[in-house]
């Protein structure tokens, strides 16, 4: 029996996830999309696809019929109401997976650690620049230690609605803070930058590690298996091109504010994410990598309700 779930949030990226349910998962059902505005296209949309609606925010969901079925809800609206949300879904006994930069829950990032908060009652997918960079962050610091890792995310200003632009500072503290503590580096820095190019340009990343490290080779290797991984449910994930590798120069040192290190080894990876193009156009990668990796969350969730049932 599939596991039925309900998305509060009925923007871009709640409308993407719920077409990724309905269209790719074998394991989960929409039971309901929730909303604030009864007139936004995403409420509009689930009504013609057949999924039950309600433009009345958290309460109106818990006064559905359908709401009793439903055991994993996707929070896809702000850090600010997420509180709100999960407070009350908590107390109902439903399983959150949280699309804010809230961070209430542990920090998911699916190929790297996913497998450990399976039993969370809630999770938190980071933030599209966390999903695409944080893997290869972990990647490196599989096999070296890697003192300090910054990220730039950039994306195409189209892509960046209201919610995304609301939780800007949200955005590059919880990134810093998993790039720590989800991908193994001593310091972690985050930068994300909304670019206003026409015609609108896919996601790009660019990963910096500095490690400790002679071994180039499993450092490239790590790297290629850990694209590989994400790809497998964001197709569109890629290398621009090889890992680049390069001594650390001392004013470089200075500006990333790194001291103490021993003539330490420069990692950088250089990404593109192009977006599957199932409800937002193929520029948008940072949002189909975070509904992706919300899906693939869900799935495991469920799969893991179904061995406890």
């Amino acid at each position: 029996m599939n596991r039925k779930v309900a998305i509060i949030g009925s923007g871009n990226i709640g409308t993407d996830l719920m077409i990724k349910v309905m269209r790719l998962s074998k394991t989960l059902d929409m039971g309901a999309m929730v909303g604030i505005d009864p007139e936004s296209e995403g409420l509009k949309r689930a009504a013609r696809m057949g999924v039950a609606t309600t433009s009345k925010g958290i309460e109106g969901l818990r006064n559905m019929p359908e709401y009793a079925d439903i055991e994993i809800v996707f929070d896809a609206t702000s850090a600010r109401a997420h509180a709100h949300h999960n407070a009350v879904l908590q107390a109902d006994g439903k399983r959150v997976i949280d699309l804010t930069p809230a961070a209430l829950g542990p920090y998911v990032i699916p190929p790297v650690n996913l497998e450990a908060h399976l039993d969370a009652p809630n999770i938190n997918m980071v933030t599209c620049g966390g999903q695409a960079t944080i893997p290869i962050v972990a990647a490196v610091a599989s096999v070296a230690t890697v003192h300090y890792a910054e990220i730039i995310a950039s994306i195409s200003s189209r892509s960046a609605g209201p919610g995304t632009r609301a939780n800007i500072d949200e955005f590059t503290e919880t990134t810093a803070r998993a790039i720590e503590v989800v991908g193994g580096a001593a310091r972690g820095k985050a930068i994300i930058i909304l670019n206003p190019a026409e015609p609108p340009l896919i996601m790009r990343d660019t990963v910096i590690c500095l490690a400790d490290s002679s071994d180039r080779d499993a450092i490239t290797g790590a790297v290629k298996s850990m694209v590989q991984r994400v790809s497998q449910y964001v197709p569109g994930y890629r290398l621009k091109q090889e890992v680049q590798f390069g001594d650390v120069a001392p004013e470089t040192l200075q500006r990333m504010e790194v001291s103490g290190l021993n003539a330490p080894l420069q990692v950088s990876v250089f990404l593109e994410v192009e977006g599957a193009a199932h409800y937002l156009p193929k520029y948008a990668g940072n949002l189909d990598i975070m509904t992706s990796a919300a899906l693939r969350a869900a799935e495991q969730i469920a799969a893991r309700i179904k061995e406890h049932a």
